[in-house]
């Protein structure tokens, strides 16, 4: 148990520092999510090949069109939220990409069939208002466009909300499976997209940026992901939930330390309010969960 806990608190370092990366690499968004796609799925795969990890793709083919869908998902996503690192400070970035569970939250009662209760309907209400605090600050530097930065933010938030509905109902695949064809399937969607769309510019790239987007394919995706499936079998969900949290801040501290970002009293208030009503909202669901369990062997037990 500690040690699957120390796995995930690695991961969630790992995944708190793209930001700061992606800053550092002299390439378009999508050709940066395209990279990414393909190193971390060529690693993933090694890793599967020599650990001797079996597919099962008889399960792939049967979950094929939900895969493609989250796959490009998740392609896509990756560009809204390079994108808004780049129009923004990786605070407001990681915060509005936060507001992820929050869509989840809105969308479950008519997808999943899931009740709004309302304690969740109080910390969408609370995220929403920390989202207005994060929305009408620092919007009048000269070098950065704070709002369009935000709006990428939540755009990509809506994304990764939809691969997280998706991902209910893919049956039968592990973590990794599940994620070796959707970093798979965002590779081969977002490849005829960017051929049609700009030219390539990898040639172009100096070796700091080719080391750091080898380190963003290897490191922020490949690895990050293992240490996170493997620490997942020995801990409890609502405990996920909570070390999860340590992505956005690990990447605010980061950003305040090496790149000088600063947040104002109204900018902290509004994380507070958006990184916390998301947690709680996590840690009541679970909690309902866990209720929902008992209740059901109980009633087997009789």
């Amino acid at each position: 148990m500690k040690s699957s806990k120390i796995t995930l608190i690695f991961a969630m370092l790992i995944f708190g520092s793209i930001g700061l990366f992606v800053r550092n690499i002299n390439l378009p968004s999508t050709q940066i999510a395209l990279a990414r796609g393909v190193i971390g799925s060529v690693f993933i795969f090694f890793i599967s090949y020599v650990t001797r990890r079996k597919i099962s793709w008889k399960s792939i083919q049967k979950n094929l069109l939900l895969l493609i869908i989250s796959g490009a998902a998740i392609g896509f996503n990756w560009i809204l939220l390079f994108e808004s690192y780049k129009y923004t400070t990786i605070a407001n970035a990681t915060l509005s990409y936060y507001c992820a569970p929050i869509f989840v939250t809105l969308l479950s009662p008519f997808i999943l069939k899931e009740k709004l209760t309302i304690s969740n309907f109080l910390c969408t209400l609370a995220a929403m208002f920390g989202m207005y605090l994060l929305v009408g600050v620092g919007t009048g530097s000269t070098q950065m466009n704070h709002l369009l930065g935000i709006g990428y933010g939540l755009a990509a938030a809506g994304l990764y909300a939809g691969v997280v509905l998706i991902n209910k109902f893919i049956k039968s695949l592990t973590g990794i499976e599940t994620t070796l064809m959707q970093l798979s399937i965002a590779t081969f969607i977002l490849l005829p997209y960017i051929l049609f769309t700009e030219p390539l510019e990898y040639v172009k790239v100096d070796t700091k940026s080719l080391l750091i987007l080898i380190s963003v394919g290897i490191l922020n995706t490949g690895i990050a992901y293992l240490l996170y499936f493997s620490s997942m079998a020995n801990l409890k969900a609502q405990t996920i939930a909570v070390y999860s949290y340590i992505d956005p801040i690990f990447a605010i501290v980061l950003s305040s330390i090496f790149l000088r970002e600063r947040m104002t009293l109204s900018q902290i208030i509004g994380g507070v309010f958006i990184l916390g009503s998301t947690l709680i909202s996590e840690i009541l669901k679970k909690s309902e969960d866990v209720l929902v369990e008992n209740k059901d062997d109980r009633k087997l037990s009789f």
